[in-house]
């Protein structure tokens, strides 16, 4: 730690301290975090999580020195992003994520921010009255026209990819639209645990579409099991009334006169003498 300030020092050995005692360490991203925001969720944190704030390179300086005991922890400086600062908990990364996404408020975008996710204005009418607003619109790449006295922008168009920055007039617009695409909030970047990153993307499930993937999931196993014919707890029943009923239909084409199919038999046969009957009859 040479060439460093005792106080920089200090907040080193901190940082140091709170990596070795946590096992769930998250990178985040404050900037453009406003300060009542920020509190509100240093509030919702405090029981289950340890917040700090500090410059990259003293960040670095810490994760450096940690990695002798958590390997892989190195892993976690190239996502620290922004103003960046470090999560500590003992949380399941995905809960942890999920409540810092609950967490999150709609925002206008400025110009130069960067685009959490792609930006699309969808078709339809605006309140704009027909005017100068129809160039402007084109400007960015809107498609418009006038319907019913009004402008209307005619198909849905991305106006700003991920991880583009907003321009000037694009910002503008979007706000006069009425389009808030950020998100203020602790914007968590990755997540490091027992030598594994996690990254936002990884980190951002959407809990009903889990679901549904898992039952699909248990729904595939569960038919490649029966015709397999692999036997286990969950399909047995299935796989027995499914042999139960191929036996009985062998059973009965074969005319195999079993206690469990004699009355199917007997139907059997005597529809065949019926039908036999009539052929006489008719003759």
């Amino acid at each position: 730690m040479a060439h460093v300030a005792d106080y920089k020092k200090k907040q080193v050995e901190d940082f140091v301290k709170l990596l070795n005692e946590y096992p769930i360490i998250g990178a985040i991203n404050m900037e453009n975090m406003p300060t009542p925001q920020l509190q509100k969720m240093r509030t919702t944190l405090r029981q289950d999580v340890v917040l700090r704030v500090g410059k990259r390179r003293l960040i670095k300086l810490a994760i450096e020195e940690a990695k002798k005991t958590k390997p892989g922890l190195e892993k976690l400086e190239e996502h620290l992003e922004g103003m960046p600062g470090l999560l500590f908990t003992k949380e399941n990364p995905f809960k942890l994520s999920k409540i810092l996404r609950q967490n999150k408020s709609a925002a206008p975008a400025k110009a130069g921010q960067k685009a959490p996710k792609d930006v699309w204005v969808k078709a339809g009418p605006t309140s704009f009255a027909p005017g100068p607003i129809l160039s402007e619109l084109g400007q960015i790449g809107l498609k418009a026209g006038v319907e019913g006295g009004k402008v209307a922008i005619k198909q849905d168009t991305c106006v700003v990819k991920e991880g583009e920055k907003f321009k000037p007039n694009v910002a503008a617009m979007l706000t006069r639209l009425g389009i808030e695409p950020m998100e203020i909030g602790l914007d968590l970047v990755a997540i490091y645990e027992n030598g594994t990153i996690f990254t936002k993307s990884v980190l951002n499930v959407d809990d009903v579409q889990f679901m549904k993937n898992l039952q699909q999931a248990h729904s595939w196993a569960f038919n490649l099991s029966v015709e397999a014919g692999y036997i286990m707890k969950d399909n047995i029943e299935y796989l027995l009334g499914k042999a139960h009923g191929r036996a009985r239909s062998l059973a009965l084409e074969a005319n195999v006169y079993a206690d469990g199919i004699m009355p199917d038999i007997l139907a059997k046969a005597t529809m065949q003498m019926q039908s036999l009957k009539s052929i006489i009859g008719g003759e």
